[in-house]
């Protein structure tokens, strides 16, 4: 699970989309589930060891406040095994910091832990902070509290140590805006060496002004390829679409690749409307046999959960022609040469 994924060299790249919604969509509701719920969207993704792919839910109860259920399938598609009740509900007895709730959580396999790291979002009277939690079992879980405070989230954790630390992008939201930052930590409770990765632009761009993390970056052999998203305001309101960037692989505060325009948007009914319009959400995302296929898990409207199909090839042969000119290959060999 923590092993670069091997992509065969592309000769060209297609004109079709790079992802494709399934025709089944939305994938799970609120119809779906064992007890009343207002909404069910942004899940983390996982493939188990026996095949199975867990998705970890958001679910908005009926007051308003989230908490963290697991739906099972075997082929990712349907025949979704609920949990009875939340899997992981807000605990604000022990940890305050989730007096409203908790959300958007993304899942890491860590094989040096030999456990999956969930890095969620805690929400409380201070706002938005990114709390850590690891499980083997997703029955139970170890939470660590909150690791970076608010105003914080759209945080996910790198599956090994880069340079010997622990490495999370996440998306604080400071005087210098909204933008993805990285952190590193010797063992994931103290955080420091913080850095700026990827800024949002300014001006008409789709993605100027606020932007974060989707789903955990892919460890390829090119680099760190990364889906995001940008919020483009207009006079109806926001529009979330995802963007791609690429990060070098044992330095990932360096973006290499960045592309210009957005790759997937809302356009179907169940995107268009909901509780929140105009939303596309991934959170989650897991690989196929082949090495190359994604099934991107992603939240509709803040309202359902929907699936799409791309390839990794595809998004890395993508990038190369639709990226602007970046300086990461410049900084990188600075690094290396030491200057």
């Amino acid at each position: 699970m923590s092993e670069s994924t091997e992509v065969p060299q592309a000769t060209g790249c297609s004109d079709l989309p790079l992802f494709t919604r399934h025709p089944g969509n939305p994938i799970l509701s609120r119809e779906d589930w064992p007890y009343p719920i207002n909404s069910v969207f942004n899940a983390a993704a996982v493939r188990l060891p026996d095949g199975e792919t867990l998705l970890l839910c958001r679910v908005e109860d009926r007051r308003g406040l989230s908490h963290l259920c697991a739906a099972r399938s075997t082929n990712g598609i349907d025949h979704w095994r609920i949990d009875s009740q939340p899997t992981m509900p807000a605990n604000p007895r022990d940890y305050p910091e989730e007096l409203w709730g908790i959300e958007d959580s993304r899942i890491t396999y860590v094989p040096e832990l030999g456990k999956y790291a969930v890095a969620y979002t805690s929400f409380a009277r201070g706002g938005p902070g990114v709390s850590l939690a690891l499980t083997e079992d997703f029955k139970s879980f170890d939470r660590y509290g909150v690791i970076m405070q608010p105003e914080d989230k759209d945080a996910a954790l790198l599956p090994r140590r880069i340079g010997g630390n622990w490495a999370l992008i996440h998306r604080p939201v400071t005087t210098l805006g909204a933008h993805m930052w990285i952190s590193y930590s010797p063992d994931l409770r103290h955080w420091g060496s913080h850095k700026v990765i990827l800024e949002a632009r300014r001006g008409g761009w789709w993605d100027a002004n606020k932007i974060g993390l989707c789903s955990p970056p892919i460890e390829t052999a090119k680099g760190w390829l990364t889906i995001y998203h940008g919020v483009r305001q207009t006079a109806s309101g926001s529009i979330y679409r995802l963007g791609l960037a690429l990060f070098d692989i044992e330095h990932p505060e360096i973006c290499l690749q960045r592309g210009d325009s957005w790759i997937f948007g809302p356009e179907a009914p169940y995107e268009r409307g909901g509780d929140v319009k105009d939303v596309v959400f991934p959170c989650g995302q897991t690989i196929g046999a082949d090495g190359d296929t994604i099934y991107l898990y992603y939240g509709a409207g803040d309202s359902c959960i929907a699936m799409a199909t791309g390839s990794i090839r595809s998004l890395l042969c993508w990038l190369d022609n639709n990226s602007s000119a970046s300086d990461g290959i410049e900084q990188l060999r600075d690094l290396i040469s030491g200057r």
